[in-house]
């Protein structure tokens, strides 16, 4: 078929998620973060069927001095479009809608979006334990004399939404558990075995009142995401997964200056990407949400509209989060369970394209009445201490 065209027809043209892939996760001592970024890039462009020739497009973030060109050279890629956007764990989702608008626009082709980290073994090496607290220029000169490092900032949302709708321990407890069931079919999950209420809450404090199992694992790994035009999609190996809306937002990052702790910038993003879609929660079959803490999960899905504000806690009891559950959440186990190397983002939208394709396995496919396929998918994630959200909504 002739090359794609620059031009978008009728003035857009529809994206679409061409290939996926991880690359080694979990416990990975040896390759580098570059390698890791190379690795997942190759995988994802034989996921895709096409040539390297047709990327003209690179998204990357929080490596090298000059990312993404660093990330560029190292893949042997010499791009036209390219994006280092970096507002923490939703940078993914947010580069993601960059780069649909501007393949749809006629700007780029194909983007590669691709990330790879070693956040576990540089710690195992450096045998010391990881600084959650943050520079203290600018804003944040006023919180970091106190200590207030990043898992203070989520617990003490989470206190105040029990203290504002009476959301219970054992309730938010409850999302760990089923991120750790969903992920025991996961091959891929660093940590599969089952876990309790009981063990989630009789665990070490870390900060109230999140124990060790409320918070994300630390683990190695990257993983690749390539979109392209619709003109590409007749060349590809598989059947398109295509981007139908998408939404950013930010909020803050001094704590002062957050208006509510209960309400995140999930409820802008998410509201923007629905009505960009066309859709609304009641037509999502699964849902791909950044947990680096349990009541993450839990604000968000409130925010993205799935339930009421403030019923949160009700909604995510009951197994309602499972992978045979009413709402599929973090079907490959989330970052509680199956990996979180630094920032989680672009596995979101790896897991969501996977089972949208039917490709999550036989032990954990998420199928709809009549062993049907699911439609369509949200990925949703947050960056900072609920500084800024972006949500991408993608269907077959």
């Amino acid at each position: 078929m002739p090359g794609p065209t620059t031009e978008p027809r009728n003035g857009r043209r529809r994206v679409a998620v061409a290939g996926v892939a991880l690359s080694d996760c979990g416990r990975v001592d040896g390759p580098t973060p570059y390698a890791l970024h190379a690795q997942a890039a190759r995988r994802a462009l034989a996921d895709s069927g096409l040539d390297r020739s047709v990327i003209d497009g690179l998204a990357s973030a929080g490596l090298g001095t000059l990312a993404p060109v660093e990330v560029a050279e190292y893949l042997g890629l010499h791009p036209t479009w390219v994006d280092s956007t970096s507002v923490g764990g939703s940078t993914w989702e947010v580069m993601a809608a960059h780069a649909a608008d501007a393949i749809a626009a006629g700007h780029a082709n194909a983007v590669l979006l691709v990330y790879g980290s070693t956040a576990r073994a540089d710690i195992k090496a450096r045998r010391r334990t990881s600084n959650l607290s943050f520079g203290a220029r600018g804003p944040l000169q006023f919180e970091v004399p106190y200590g207030h490092t990043l898992v203070s900032k989520y617990a003490m949302a989470a206190r105040r939404h029990m203290h504002e709708y009476g959301t219970t321990l054992e309730q938010l407890a409850s999302v760990a558990v089923q991120a750790r069931a969903n992920a025991a079919t996961n091959p891929d999950a660093m940590f599969r075995d089952p876990i309790t209420v009981d063990e989630v809450l009789s665990g070490e404090m870390i900060a109230d009142p999140f124990t060790k199992l409320h918070c994300c694992i630390r683990s190695d790994g990257g993983c690749a995401v390539l979109l392209a035009a619709e003109d590409l999609v007749p060349d590809t190996a598989k059947a398109p997964v295509w981007i139908l809306g998408s939404g950013t937002s930010v909020s803050h990052t001094t704590m002062s200056e957050w208006e509510d702790f209960t309400v995140s910038p999930a409820a802008v993003s998410g509201r923007i990407a629905f009505e960009r879609a066309g859709l609304t929660p009641a037509d999502v079959d699964l849902a791909q949400i950044y947990d680096a803490f349990t009541y993450m999960t839990l604000v968000t899905l409130e925010d993205l509209g799935f339930c009421a504000k403030g019923e949160g806690g009700a909604f995510v009891e009951k197994g309602r989060l499972l992978r045979d559950g009413e709402l599929p959440v973090n079907t490959d186990g989330g970052g509680l369970s199956a990996c979180h190397p630094g920032m989680r983002g672009l596995f979101l939208l790896v897991e969501a394209v996977r089972q949208l394709r039917g490709e999550a396995g036989p032990d954990r496919q998420v199928t709809k009445r009549g062993g049907r396929l699911p439609e369509v998918a949200l990925a949703s994630g947050t960056g900072g201490w609920f500084c800024s959200s972006g949500t991408v909504i993608l269907g077959r």
